[in-house]
């Protein structure tokens, strides 16, 4: 039970009844303000009245740090203050006292020498740069700020008499900054002050210009720099805010960065040497299961992934791991142990630096600081501290370990197949493994180990290469196909071999490469597209995110939201979208091979994701026109073919046309560029690829027409000078993307057209030779069957719905949905239109068919074709239902 009153905490804290003790004041004022925490105003209004120049900052900033120091360790410990708000109050103070200091110490030089200004005369001001705990605003009671000193530009001052360089200028100013927080005075000191984070440590000078500190990111910049840097936070200073546009590149990569694992468990094995060589177990920030493995944790992720998630570029620890947990990064549970033990650990610290206001993280070994240190925490006895204390601590180890364990800290079994595999030992002993064709398997290896490519890799990448390949030789004899899947394995670590971000994942997470043999073992077309997006390695990573069915609506919101804070940045909006879309592909490729998805399903999804890709890509296009006579368009998109009938794969692509309503003089050219826009946004290829091919021939008058119509001139054309073929066509058509009232009208349009009275024998006259035309454009010379093309095969099917939808729409209104051919070919037999178990057969066929092309797709086929026998009951049906249909002999 905590003690609640001033004299019952006295005894937790030497620091605090010496202080009371010799400044009664202090004393007095805590027990009148003791429910009321300081605040960064009152801190404010103190310094603006006790350290109001030179003469009086010194005694004025201490006096401050008393007071503030003294009524948030007395809250902490009567149990008024949470871990929050001790951390933010010392935050508060460091940053107010900085920020003050600077400003009195800076205007008392520019009185001397004049303003510091660049070559332009822009006037010039000190950065401040918290680093570490201050930096996350996480400060603790007894600790020493790390710093650094940046100033925008050079230049010199414009004072009248002596001038100085803005570097000296600055240096001089740094100086004085640091001996007004850190000096020793009777009062004491505010904070001592560390700069060794600084561009080159103490050997380097004691400021630097914004172009000096991005010249020494790119030329010496260290690994653990860029950890240091995660926390970085400008305290003071008008161009702070600029210094994010040096410092993040150096800090977040524009890619996945599994590097970052090896740099920080390096680094850590140094942390931990030294705690060894130094007998530190007992420290609880540096000792094993201490805060920093906790901070480890949290920044790793920040490392690898801040640079392609910008929300995890956020500097407090606990909000970073809140973060990991929502992102499915790290386990919702270890989350919350990770929480408990960091609030545990760090309540502990502040008891072991309240006793006497020393910065401290090492348990005490003398009985009459133990005490204090227990009540202070709430246990009755210093042994109850240590069990819980080791609860925590070997839960923190356990989660570590997790993360950074080196998997690669023993050899692995199948490394000789690899070292020697130009031996008939390695072809023996792949053999045995299961490989059909182990000599081809061997001298594949034997390519790679002899190539110039893996000759010339450096040491670091040649190392993970070299641990990776036995792996994957494992990996791949336990699939159906090990030839094949070591094959497209290998294909793919040496396209990523010039990447170690991506070898590192692999290397780090041993699940990501069985996953990878699986997918590539599978198919080759998805052993290609992931050697042509090596990004989505990371997808492998989280089993539920290959497991969940998609959210769509969310998907699109926080997508749209990415690109929103990413505008006007059309290069990196672009390669975005086409990220976000790749590694939703890949997910439901992943769900596909599993056979987690219907193929009925996994096209609705395609469809449905391509519609999302039209739609912001239309409202960015639209946006960034310059001539814009409206602020939302007045435009729609219509998708045909595939993606009209929701039947789109992989690889299809899109046959869409675009549409507008709009009187406004201005507006047909204005639709035409953002109809051209929206075709280049999706179409070209850029660093991160392609989203679709596009294809815009049905508009009307084909590739001869307006790339837009109106409304009015698109409805025009069908009911007056379309062909057959187009209103063929428009069966399968629907509203994509864009203006949903426009959307509707087309829908009304094509209901209109579909329902136009014909001529049922001239109609299916047309429809037979259009039928012929496609035939003869596409002949097949094998003796297997095209399941596409072929007579009896997927056109046959589709020809006889349009003819049906075409023939009798306008008897039979419910002909008009653009709901699949499943689904017409049942309504047509329930109006009697076809016989009912004919209409059955056919689409069962048809499912058949889909299920084989898309199979056959997946292994890279050219063409979808089979033997002819093993269909022939599906043909047979097919051809069946067209002679019904088209009352052929």
């Amino acid at each position: 039970m905590f003690p609640a009153t001033l004299d019952d905490i006295l005894p937790l804290s030497r620091f605090l009844s010496r202080l009371i003790e010799s400044r009664p004041e202090i004393g007095d004022a805590l027990r009148v303000g003791l429910q009321t925490p300081w605040n960064a105003q009152a801190m404010r209004d103190y310094l603006a009245a006790e350290a109001a120049d030179e003469a009086a900052l010194r005694p004025g900033l201490r006096r401050l740090r008393a007071r503030v120091m003294a009524r948030t360790v007395a809250r902490d410990l009567a149990g008024l203050a949470d871990l929050a708000e001790v951390t933010e109050t010392m935050t508060a103070l460091a940053d107010e006292t900085v920020a003050h200091a600077a400003a009195v110490l800076a205007a008392a030089l520019v009185a001397r020498h004049g303003t510091p200004r660049s070559p332009t005369g822009e006037a010039q001001e000190l950065v401040v740069i918290g680093m570490g705990k201050l930096g996350g605003r996480e400060l603790n009671a007894s600790s020493d700020i790390d710093l650094i000193f940046v100033y925008p530009e050079d230049g010199e001052t414009d004072g009248e008499g002596a001038r100085l360089s803005n570097f000296e200028f600055f240096t001089r100013l740094g100086r004085q900054l640091i001996g007004a927080l850190a000096e020793i005075t009777g009062d004491g000191q505010v904070f001592r002050v560390d700069m060794r984070l600084r561009p080159n440590g103490d050997s380097g000078p004691l400021v630097a210009s914004f172009d000096m500190l991005e010249n020494y990111f790119i030329t010496q910049g260290r690994e653990w720099e860029r950890y240091a840097w995660i926390k970085a936070r400008p305290l003071c200073g008008a161009r702070g805010g600029d210094l994010a546009a040096v410092a993040r590149p150096f800090v977040f990569r524009k890619y996945l960065d599994y590097g970052a694992i090896n740099a920080m468990r390096e680094l850590h094995a140094q942390i931990r040497r030294e705690v060894a060589r130094r007998d530190m177990a007992d420290n609880i920030k540096l000792g094993p299961g201490g805060i920093r493995e906790i901070e480890f944790i949290a920044q790793v992720f920040q490392l690898i992934r801040g640079g392609r998630d910008k929300a995890l570029q956020i500097r407090p620890t606990l909000q970073v791991l809140a973060l990991l947990a929502e992102r499915g990064i790290l386990d919702a549970a270890a989350v919350r142990e990770l929480t408990v033990a960091y609030r545990f650990l760090r309540n502990l610290e502040h008891r072991l630096q309240y006793l006497d206001d020393a910065q401290t993280h090492t348990l005490p070994e003398n009985p009459a600081d133990q005490a204090p240190i227990a009540r202070g925490m709430g246990f009755n006895d210093y042994a109850a501290l240590l069990e819980e204390l080791d609860d925590h601590r070997a839960n923190v180890s356990r989660h570590f370990e997790a993360v950074f364990a080196d998997p690669n800290r023993k050899g692995h079994d199948l490394a000789a197949v690899w070292q020697g595999c130009e031996s008939g030992e390695a072809a023996q002993e792949l053999a045995r493994l299961g490989y059909g064709d182990a000599e081809n398997g061997a001298q594949r290896l034997a390519g790679i180990r002899n190539g110039s490519r893996y000759q010339q890799m450096p040491a670091g990448i040649r190392e993970r290469f070299d641990a990776l390949v036995p792996r994957l030789i494992e990996a791949a004899a336990e699939t159906p196909n090990p030839d094949a899947t070591l094959a497209r394995g290998l294909d793919l670590l040496e396209a990523i071999s010039r990447r170690a971000a991506y070898l590192a994942l692999l290397q780090q997470y041993p699940q990501a490469l069985q996953k990878v043999a699986q997918l590539v073992g599978a198919s080759s077309w998805a052993a290609t597209y992931l050697t042509r997006h090596p990004v989505l390695l990371d997808e492998l990573l989280d089993a539920r995110l290959l497991e969940a069915a998609p959210d769509w609506a969310a998907f699109r919101t926080q997508l749209a939201q990415d690109l929103d804070e990413h505008e006007p940045d059309t290069e990196r909006q672009m390669d975005m979208m086409r990220e976000a879309h790749h590694a939703q592909v890949f997910r439901l490729l992943a769900q596909d091979l599993a056979g987690l998805l219907p193929l009925e399903k996994l096209s609705d999804h395609l469809s449905e994701l391509a519609d999302i890709m039209l739609d912001l890509a239309s409202r960015l296009a639209w946006r960034k026109l310059l001539k814009r006579h409206r602020d939302a368009p007045a435009f729609a998109i219509v998708a045909y073919g595939k993606l009209g009938g929701k039947e789109l794969g992989y690889a299809s692509d899109l046959d869409i046309i675009f549409l507008f309503e709009d009187d406004h003089p201005d507006a047909p050219e204005n639709y035409a560029r953002l109809a051209q826009r929206i075709n280049t946004w999706i179409s070209s290829t850029t660093p991160a690829g392609i989203l679709f091919q596009t294809d815009l021939r049905l508009r009307p008058n084909g590739e001869s027409g307006l790339l837009v119509s109106s409304v009015e001139a698109f409805r025009q054309y069908q009911m007056e000078s379309a062909w057959v073929w187009e209103h063929q066509a428009l069966t399968r058509a629907r509203f994509s993307a864009g203006d949903a009232g426009i959307g509707r009208r087309f829908e009304a349009i094509r209901i209109e057209v579909l329902r136009k009275p014909r001529d049922l024998a001239e109609l299916k006259r047309e429809v037979r030779a259009m039928r012929e035309k496609m035939a003869a454009a596409h002949a097949n010379k094998s003796e297997l069957f095209d399941i596409k093309h072929d007579r009896g095969g997927l056109i046959d099917v589709e020809f006889i719905v349009q003819a049906l939808v075409l023939g009798h729409a306008h008897e039979h209104a419910e002909l008009t949905g653009n709901l699949g051919n499943l689904a017409l070919l049942k309504i047509a037999a329930g109006l009697g239109l076809i016989p009912q178990e004919l209409a059955e057969r056919v689409r069962e066929a048809y499912r058949t068919y889909r299920r084989l092309q898309h199979s056959l797709r997946l292994n890279d086929a050219q063409y979808a074709r089979v033997e002819r026998g093993t269909l022939a009951r599906e043909i047979g049906s097919v051809q069946e239902l067209w002679r019904t249909v088209f009352r052929e002999a």
